[in-house]
């Protein structure tokens, strides 16, 4: 039995700020940091041995402040392989630290939503704009884009084949794996682990910076309720 960790990253500063976010690169808010550390807490006694993060730096981050509270005396390790100059120059050459670094990569896969025209526009300033029921659909309907954007439905198209192809087969050998990404990308996972309608998914909030557990054994998934 392995163990799959899903979380979305703590608040951002352009969650705070009420902002569409979306691809835009945008670090977490000092409440955002906050929810990290507590994050971190809830998961320090459970043994992690790969992570994968979205190629935004307020997954990475959470990611990284969350595995500072944890226990196991292991360290993320950020791995570069499509980096032409940093691959080749990041090998470790002690086998007994190697054993004691826990792999992190990086998918763009994984990243938000992407939202297009409405990235960087205040979400009540969108509505005056827009109408409140034209923003209501753009933001929960499961397969329509808002202007130049993608729905709910083309996050699902990169995220899902991504976990099935690169995380699965980690839990398949028995590892226990974290997800720090975003809330899109793990509602599209979700909707496949807990077998969600597209209007069921489109209901289903993710708050920041909280772990939620899954425990994966003869090909199921069982969610878990765990308490620190």
């Amino acid at each position: 039995m392995s163990k799959l960790i899903m979380m979305r990253h703590g608040q951002s500063e352009w969650n705070r700020l009420n902002l569409f976010t979306g691809w835009v690169d945008i670090p977490l808010s000092v409440k955002g940091i906050d929810e990290a550390v507590q994050a971190g807490k809830a998961i320090a006694e459970i043994p992690i041995d790969v992570i994968f993060v979205s190629s935004l730096i307020r997954a990475q981050t959470t990611a990284m402040i969350a595995m500072g509270q944890h226990r196991g005396g292991k360290t993320p390790r950020i791995l570069h392989p499509n980096d032409d100059r940093l691959s080749p120059w990041e090998n470790i050459y002690s086998k007994q630290t190697e054993s004691m670094c826990i792999p992190v990569v990086v998918s763009w896969e994984l990243n938000e939503r992407m939202y297009g025209e409405l990235q960087g526009m205040n979400k009540q300033e969108t509505m005056d704009r827009f109408g409140k029921d034209q923003v209501q659909i753009w933001r929960r309907s499961f397969d329509i884009a808002p202007p130049e954007g993608e729905s709910l439905a083309m996050t699902a198209a990169r995220a899902l084949p991504y976990f099935h192809a690169r995380i699965v087969p980690h839990l398949q050998s028995g590892k226990n794996v974290l997800i720090s990404a975003h809330g899109n990308s793990l509602r599209a996972i979700i909707m496949y682990l807990k077998g969600l309608s597209k209007e069921e998914v489109v209901n289903l909030e993710l708050p920041t910076g909280q772990p939620l557990f899954y425990k994966y054994e003869e090909g199921r998934f069982v969610e878990e309720c765990i308490t620190t």
